[in-house]
């Protein structure tokens, strides 16, 4: 989070170059790397970075970003089945730790990961005596699953580079009515694409794909959280596997104290 100042700041520079040697108005070029895409269009350079720049910008400034260290999610998931749930979600940054309870039928089922170590408590008993907990590892799968979803769940490019993601400008494209930039990011384990309203610069719809399943989620009614970031308040979520639609909605709070509790097995 700490680097995109200085992200900032050299494609400040690399637009200030670019328009040095800028093409006459009208033209339009693609060039491809291994690693990115650039598309130029009527002198202005647009870039992986700068469309992730102005999400940030147009979400609460950089500043802002680069500040944030914990938060708390609340989150409903609803599809009228008996899979409904809801969610309450603790996150630390810095400490690379993720506390999760699922909550059904008054019951809360914790996942939990701290740096190599991840765990799931199962609760026992009637949900109206003092919970007692069995405590099971999890998978090294749902380790990094939950990994890559405490990122997931604010942008998945957050310091991505450090992260080991290779980030692709596909190009722009229509999204129904709405002009977009599709960026493709992605490892060995996961592949997310993503699209950004070409004026406003919000994420506006993010497939990831894991192996053979694919997850849609179309976001909607972005609001700003009490500490300024903007974060979209409803989701929509559809799953390849089995075509279901949940509607989700998110309340995010951010720097706020977390219990170290939260974070213990």
């Amino acid at each position: 989070m700490k680097k995109l100042l200085a992200i900032s700041s050299t494609l400040l520079f690399c637009t200030l170059i670019s328009f040095g040697q800028s093409k006459p108005s009208g033209t339009t070029t693609t060039t491809s790397t291994s690693s990115t895409t650039t598309t130029t269009v009527k002198n202005d350079t647009v870039t992986v970075d700068s469309v992730f720049l102005k999400y940030y910008k147009a979400t609460g400034g950089i500043a802002l970003w680069d500040s944030l260290e914990t938060y708390t999610m609340k989150r409903s998931y609803r599809s009228g089945s008996s899979a409904d749930y809801d969610a309450e979600i603790f996150v630390s940054m810095a400490n690379q730790a993720m506390s999760k309870s699922k909550i059904i039928l008054k019951r809360n089922f914790i996942y939990g990961v701290k740096g190599t170590d991840g765990w799931l408590k199962i609760p026992l008993g009637s949900y109206d005596k003092v919970t007692k907990y069995q405590v099971k590892d999890l998978s090294q799968n749902e380790q990094e699953s939950m990994r890559l979803e405490m990122y997931d769940l604010l942008v998945p490019f957050i310091d991505y580079k450090d992260r080991g993601l290779v980030a692709t400008l596909v190009g722009t494209e229509k999204m129904d009515t709405t002009n977009v930039y599709q960026v493709e990011l992605q490892n060995k384990q996961i592949k997310y694409n993503l699209y950004f309203g070409v004026k406003t610069g919000l994420l506006l719809r993010e497939k990831e794909t894991q192996g053979m399943e694919a997850t849609t989620t179309d976001y909607g009614k972005y609001v700003k959280s009490k500490f300024g970031i903007m974060y979209p308040s409803v989701l929509t979520i559809t799953s390849s596997k089995d075509k279901n639609k949940v509607a989700v909605t998110s309340e995010l709070m951010i720097n706020e104290k977390i219990d170290p509790e939260a974070f213990k097995r």
